[in-house]
């Protein structure tokens, strides 16, 4: 592929699209998710066909992505030139599109994890190139065909289907100003590297291992009710899933039998069934590596409270570890039908625990006190504290993490201005 003749392209297509009307740019926007809408069933089934998620996910997902559009279709213009008070009388800070942005993304989530990086970043006067996982060419074909389909101009967005070696040629590309990346530590080091050595804008959203953290006040049943799913949505292939319950020791025993109960009613079956819950992993290699990642855990001191076992190539009837402090495997992020258990005996311990590991994207703490949760609130290094719910991503609030889980925000109003240059005009006329 003649990668230089698509940047060229793109280039063209910014120094038009930067010129267009913040207003009129929504307006397309809201054509786009119009598009998502009628098309969500045929977008849906693309998902599952291509990463096995269970067809109310992909639906969900369509939905979800829609909304977010629709939000940044409606949203007030931040990028308004500021007004500031100085001795001069002119004096302002403007914030400027920076051209093409690169977007490496997942398969976890194929119409979610592209949009909601590019949506944002297109309305800023962004253009974008996207590298998307090799599983999910057809949903980043589909995606481009949706942009047309809405009215937006040629390659304001192009699907490159291309491989990671490719992704170094266009970084060096003098022309390509940016680059979000969503997935693994190891990518986003590799990615961040390759930007930085080539001066160029990067966020990195990566992996997660978030604590769901159940204390002894709390409504502890609705938390045995409603972890499971956080865990287990998209066959716990999510980077801000529920990875590991750590309950306080005066309630394990009443919480862990409703607990288990619930993760129970996650079983394997035919993701084309609106009924199913639990799908297939993504591919066969990645349910190799969650199998070994269970054997290293078990080998370190783990105890199985739930056996995970593997029932076919990539399909497991999911699992739950009682894990203990120094285990090696809490420095790794599970990614699949996996939990991990953890018992602290107060609120200092249990946030010792929530805070040791290499990650910090999101935590979620359940109790009925508010002075207890202001301190997990205030101490816990995370991108997000949820309280009394499940960590999800909200369009409305920036979302993003901390230590090894990246650097940077996606969604609300923040993530228009990620990828512009601040310039500042001062002085007199």
């Amino acid at each position: 592929m003649d990668l230089s003749k698509h940047i060229d392209s793109s280039h063209k297509a910014f120094s038009d699209w930067k010129k267009v009307p913040f207003a009129d740019r929504q307006k397309l926007l809201l054509n786009l998710a119009e598009v998502l809408q009628k098309n969500k069933e045929k977008y849906a089934e693309n998902i599952t066909k291509e990463m096995h998620k269970p067809i109310s996910q992909s639906i969900a997902e369509i939905e979800k992505s829609a909304g977010m559009i629709k939000f940044y279709a409606q949203a007030e213009n931040v990028l308004k030139p500021e007004q500031i008070k100085t001795e001069f009388n002119i004096s302002e800070v403007h914030y400027d599109a920076l051209g093409i942005i690169l977007g490496v993304m997942p398969w976890n989530f194929p119409f979610w994890q592209v949009l909601r990086f590019a949506v944002p970043a297109i309305l800023a006067g962004n253009v974008i190139v996207l590298k998307h996982a090799s599983i999910c060419f057809g949903s980043g074909d589909e995606i481009e065909s949706a942009f047309a389909e809405a009215g937006f101009p040629k390659y304001i967005f192009q699907n490159l289907k291309i491989g990671h070696n490719e992704i170094k040629e266009i970084l060096e590309n003098p022309l390509v100003r940016g680059v979000s990346l969503t997935g693994s530590e190891k990518a986003g080091s590799e990615v961040a590297s390759l930007a930085g050595k080539n001066i160029k804008k990067s966020i990195l959203e990566l992996g997660g291992s978030d604590a769901f953290i159940v204390l002894e006040d709390s409504d502890y049943e609705k938390a045995a009710k409603d972890g499971p799913l956080a865990k287990l949505s998209n066959t716990g292939q999510i980077c801000n899933a529920a990875k590991r319950f750590i309950v306080h020791e005066k309630i394990e025993k009443d919480f862990l039998p409703l607990f288990i109960k619930e993760y129970n009613s996650f079983q394997p079956a035919d993701p084309f069934k609106m009924e199913t819950k639990l799908s297939k992993m993504a591919r066969p290699d990645l349910a190799d590596e969650l199998e070994n990642q269970y054997k290293k855990a078990l080998k370190n001191g783990a105890e199985v409270v739930l056996a995970l076992e593997r029932i076919s190539e990539s399909e497991f009837r999911p699992g739950i570890i009682l894990v203990k402090e120094g285990n090696p495997i809490l420095q790794e992020e599970l990614f699949g039908p996996l939990a991990i258990l953890m018992i602290g005996k107060n609120d200092e311990e249990i946030l010792r625990l929530a805070n040791d590991i290499p990650f910090g994207l999101g935590n979620s703490i359940w109790t009925k006190d508010q002075k207890r949760a202001q301190f997990f609130i205030e101490n816990l290094v995370s991108g997000t504290v949820s309280i009394n719910k499940s960590t999800s991503s909200d369009t409305r609030l920036p979302f993003g993490g901390a230590k090894s889980s990246g650097y940077g925000v996606e969604l609300s109003l923040h993530a228009i201005k990620e990828f512009t240059q601040i310039k500042t005009v001062v002085g007199n006329i």
